[in-house]
């Protein structure tokens, strides 16, 4: 089979969804450049069967894909090693890890967070409301994730835009990114960001805090040393920041253009709960998952030898109309049968709890305050999605809103 080449137009970063249906349609198996000629699998029973079975389809072999030149790619790889991971082990060692993280992220903490982050997103749209037109992904929906994920974390207050940076830096450089930008200040951003981690980590040692990163090292008894532990705390800071972003971001732009939808969530608070399920299924933040084969296999009848990548194209099995009736169309009172935007059996996603919570709050305080709200002039035709195929959100997303009468 002749690799078919995987698009990398500004097309396919504004809109990826027709070539994902295409695929489902015509080669819902198909070996695709670059990435090793990985094999693209798009159907939503197709990729919950690869999920399910880790013995075969294997997190823990899957190498860094790093977007950076050769030679920076390398020095970038030195960073990430073969630490201890969660997203990168398999069973039993996958189950003792998630066994460790969750004594240290228990929903309890994330609860416990549930007041300060609203009084903290109640601040944040009070400002960005004030003016007639903001841009939502500069003055809330990434100053909320990050700022929550430093509280979560320990970090002081003025470290917060260097932490913003070091997770911009990571995506750059394992989100399979088109064209990084400026490799040299990517890979002193992660030098910088390994010195922190690694400093942190010690004085949280000596002087145990309430914050994460002490719980964690509490919980591995010993188990876990310091890049295992810069390992964890860097998985924590880009899905708990980078994917939150995106997810407001999407969430925002697929209520946007449904319109109907969006007058229904002004209209009725309660459905925040769904409104967030079904944009996280519409247009997940992870566009992709990747996995390699331990051994000769087959997905529907498809061949995929032993150490071959698979990659798993998420989003486009959460439109797949043999599961989703309508898929394309958002519906905020969809009863949601399981997309897979959050991940599926031993690799679902630990951070949920905190990413829905965040979600849900947003929503539940911006339509409390606002009775209408459009893309400002020019915005939808200029949304700029940036260059990662893994991670998908918007950089920018100018608005207009109308605010409720004060009561």
């Amino acid at each position: 089979m002749t690799p078919a080449p995987m698009p990398w137009s500004p097309e396919h970063l504004r809109d990826p969804y027709p070539f994902y249906a295409s695929l489902r349609e015509s080669a819902p198996v198909l070996q695709v450049e670059p990435f090793a000629g990985a094999y693209a699998i798009t159907r939503y029973d197709d990729i919950t069967a690869v999920l399910k079975n880790p013995g075969i389809f294997s997190s823990q072999r899957v190498a860094p894909v790093v977007s950076l030149t050769e030679e920076s790619g390398e020095k970038a790889r030195g960073y990430f090693g073969n630490s201890k991971n969660l997203i990168s082990a398999d069973p039993p060692e996958h189950t003792r890890l998630r066994s460790l993280v969750g004594r240290a992220f228990t929903p309890r903490r994330v609860a416990e967070l549930e007041p300060w982050m609203r009084s903290l997103t109640r601040e944040l749209l009070d400002r960005m409301l004030a003016r007639e037109e903001f841009d939502l992904m500069s003055e809330l929906a990434i100053p909320l994730p990050v700022t929550v994920i430093s509280e979560l974390l320990g970090v002081e207050p003025e470290r917060r835009e260097d932490f913003k940076r070091w997770s911009d830096h990571v995506v750059q450089t394992m989100a399979m990114a088109v064209s990084p930008r400026d490799p040299a200040s990517i890979l002193a951003g992660l030098e910088e960001f390994h010195t922190y981690l690694a400093r942190t980590i010690e004085q949280r040692r000596r002087e145990p805090r309430g914050d994460f990163i002490s719980a964690l090292l509490e919980a591995s008894e010993g188990y876990l040393d310091v890049p295992d532990l810069i390992s964890f705390t860097r998985l924590l800071l880009v899905a708990g920041n980078e994917t939150t972003t995106n997810f407001l971001g999407n969430a925002m732009v697929a209520l946007l253009r449904h319109p109907r939808e969006l007058e229904r969530l002004l209209n009725d608070a309660s459905l925040t709960a769904s409104a967030v399920e079904e944009a996280l299924r519409y247009d997940p933040p992870v566009q992709l998952l990747v996995r390699v084969t331990t051994q000769d296999t087959q997905v529907s009848g498809h061949p995929i030898p032993e150490g071959a990548r698979v990659m798993l194209l998420i989003a486009g099995a959460n439109r797949d109309p043999r599961r989703f009736v309508d898929p394309d169309r958002l519906d905020i009172t969809r009863d949601n049968p399981s997309p897979l935007s959050l991940g599926h059996g031993v690799h679902f996603c630990l951070g949920a709890p905190l990413a829905r919570l965040e979600a849900k709050v947003v929503l539940e305080e911006l339509v409390s305050r606002v009775r209408h709200i459009s893309f400002a002039p020019g915005q939808e035709q200029d949304l700029n999605w940036g260059n990662a195929l893994m991670l998908r959100g918007p950089r920018a997303l100018r608005l207009r809103a109308e605010r409720r009468p004060a009561p």
